[in-house]
């Protein structure tokens, strides 16, 4: 476990009432001093990694293990999540969220927030998980048209004698991080003024407030829980998620103290609050790392609930659809950045299944690659993990425009909009201006004509102005067809052995950079007077010569009845193009 940082409370109270017992005269010897210790414990961003991995987290069993350590080693303990857990891999998402409610139920979970990913199996979905959870997840600022929350707000635990009282903020990036249909009618409130609300709500209630976030502490974030706590006084501890940080002993900003465990289960967060006389006078925060506990046996209750789940959906995920005769690529580090093989083979699948003029879908929603080998359901559906279909718009060529000027106006970063593209390609040229540097767009092979209209095929998601793709929630939509993965599966069993290529659909100019000129001011040229050095005779065969303003090698060379090369060679002259006035150079006596 690595070193805790603490925070310490003064305790005026306590003080003041010394300070009033002496002047009155009266020495009084007090009880003992009443001390509560409770451990929080928290996970966020699991994104359905269910089980260890070397590029993942420690896995359930493992977190059930010490989550059970803690609660044998210390009286009072409350488990927490900062959301987006019910959605991310095949285990997931194949029964919307379920099977992650009921390992986090076997686990014990005591309360968690939604996540931007948890709606996107759509807000009823969500709201039907709440009700399998034996645990409630919050969010204290998402509201239906009607006025009432989505989720409940808050909850109120009794540990000890001591009440906590536990509130849930979801980020409102969840209205363009989400699957737009998800959140139709719903309206985030500010996280700060929720944050006030609750906190009002909750002070005269409680003797503890706990802040459940999803926001993250990311820069380029406006709602992040640095802002909460910056201007909301009276919460205790946040435990945050939405930015996948590591915070090795938490941050302490104001009064507040925010906790986070990075992503993927790979760590376990630990913070340990001390009351004293029902005042909170310490909190310290620590991670329990994956590698830490690399020997630590994985939970036999829990793992069994995880294998049941597995071997219910291994038939189908087992499923072998086709072969590919090299790996597919969809590293984030690729996909949200250039073309890649399997953005072409996705795209061209779009206008397989809908006879579509161009297609065009985004790097962000290719979550991971295939390997060369056997092509299973389970491996398409860790690609598209998000549930999405295949959707069709009637679109101008000045909104095919548009939108490739959207998704790669952040190049050459990466962008989870990036967009792949079958059935027409262009260049990014990186010297113009943002906004106006997708250039040389041809649609089959033909320039792309701004006032036609053409059928684009691309995900419902981005049809819906997901990622920011606003131009096209607009143009009508002439057919929805079926899930991208069903799709996917459609297109290789016909094939039965692929192999896409990256075919320079997308290209770039390189960035030229302008080198700033020194103005260069010419001095006069003072030519010295030529002194005539008398001949030095080195041997009888050979003299001196001075070299002289507009002499070359070759004009020496017949002056004296020789060659240049072998002035060259007399001379040990590296380079017979350059030489000096006033350089000496041996030559032959006439």
């Amino acid at each position: 476990m690595k070193k805790s940082y603490s925070k310490k409370i003064f305790v005026a109270l306590l003080i003041v009432a010394m300070m009033i017992s002496s002047m009155a005269g009266v020495f009084v010897y007090g009880e003992a001093a009443d001390i509560t210790t409770i451990t929080i414990l928290h996970t966020n961003d699991i994104h359905g990694r269910v089980d260890e991995g070397t590029f993942d987290g420690m896995g359930f069993g493992k977190i059930a293990t010490l989550v059970n350590q803690h609660r044998e080693q210390y009286p009072n303990v409350l488990l927490l999540d900062g959301g987006d857990t019910v959605h991310g891999l095949p285990i997931a998402t194949m029964v919307e969220g379920q099977s992650i409610i009921e390992i986090m139920n076997a686990i014990g979970y005591d309360a968690m927030v939604a996540g931007n990913h948890d709606f996107n199996y759509g807000q009823e979905r969500l709201v039907e998980l709440n009700e399998i959870a034996d645990f409630p997840i919050l969010a204290a600022n998402v509201i239906k048209e009607d006025g009432e929350l989505l989720l409940p707000s808050h909850m109120i635990q009794e540990v000890d004698g001591i009440k906590i009282g536990i509130f849930g903020l979801a980020t409102p990036e969840t209205i363009f991080k989400s699957h737009p249909k998800g959140v139709v009618g719903l309206t985030f409130e500010d996280t700060v003024e929720a944050a006030k609300r609750m906190v009002a709500e909750l002070e005269n209630q409680v003797d503890i407030i706990i802040a459940v976030g999803h926001l993250g502490i990311d820069e380029e974030t406006f709602d992040t829980s640095k802002r909460v706590v910056e201007n909301v006084k009276g919460i205790d501890l946040f435990v945050d998620g939405h930015s996948h940080t590591v915070l090795e002993n938490g941050l302490l900003v104001e009064d507040t103290l925010i906790v986070s465990a990075g992503e993927y289960g790979q760590y376990l967060g630990v913070v340990q609050l001390t009351i004293e006389n029902g005042i909170l006078v310490d909190l310290e925060a620590s991670l329990i790392s994956k590698e830490e506990v690399e020997e630590l046996e994985e939970d036999e209750g829990v793992m069994a609930v995880i294998n049941g789940i597995k071997e219910q959906q291994s038939q189908i995920l087992s499923d072998v659809v086709g072969t590919t005769t090299v790996p597919l690529v969809g590293e984030r580090e690729v996909v949200r950045v250039e073309e890649s093989n399997l953005g072409n083979l996705i795209t061209d699948v779009f206008l397989e299944a809908t006879g579509a003029d161009v297609a065009l879908t985004n790097g962000g929603g290719i979550r991971t690659s295939i390997e060369a080998g056997e092509i299973t359901r389970g491996n398409i559906i860790a690609v598209f993990p998000f549930g999405n279909s295949i959707e069709v718009k009637k679109v101008t060529g000045a909104i095919i425009k548009e939108a490739l000027e959207h998704g790669t106006d952040a190049y050459p970063e990466a962008k989870g909009g990036f967009p792949h593209v079958a059935g027409m390609t262009f260049t990014i040229d990186v010297n113009r201006p943002i906004g106006d540097r997708v250039v040389d767009i041809k649609v089959n092979g033909e320039a792309l004509e701004i006032e036609k209209e053409y059928t684009l095929a691309t995900n419902d998601f981005l049809a819906a102005g997901g990622d920011g793709y606003t131009m096209l929630i607009e143009p009508p939509t002439i057919r929805v067809l079926m899930a991208m993965d069903e799709a996917l599966v459609d297109y290789i069993r016909a094939r039965e052995v692929i192999e896409p290529k990256v075919e320079g659909r997308i290209t770039a100019t390189e960035l030229v950079v302008e080198e700033e000129k020194e103005e260069v001011v010419e001095q006069p040229v003072i030519k010295e007077p030529i002194v005539e050095e008398p001949i030095e005779v080195i041997e009888p065969k050979t003299t001196i010569y001075i070299v002289q303003p507009g002499d070359w090698l070759s004009r020496i060379a017949i002056r004296y009845g020789t060659t240049w090369e072998e002035l060259q060679e007399m001379n040990d002259i590296k380079n017979a193009n350059l030489i000096f006035p006033g350089q000496k150079l041996v030559v032959p006596v006439q």
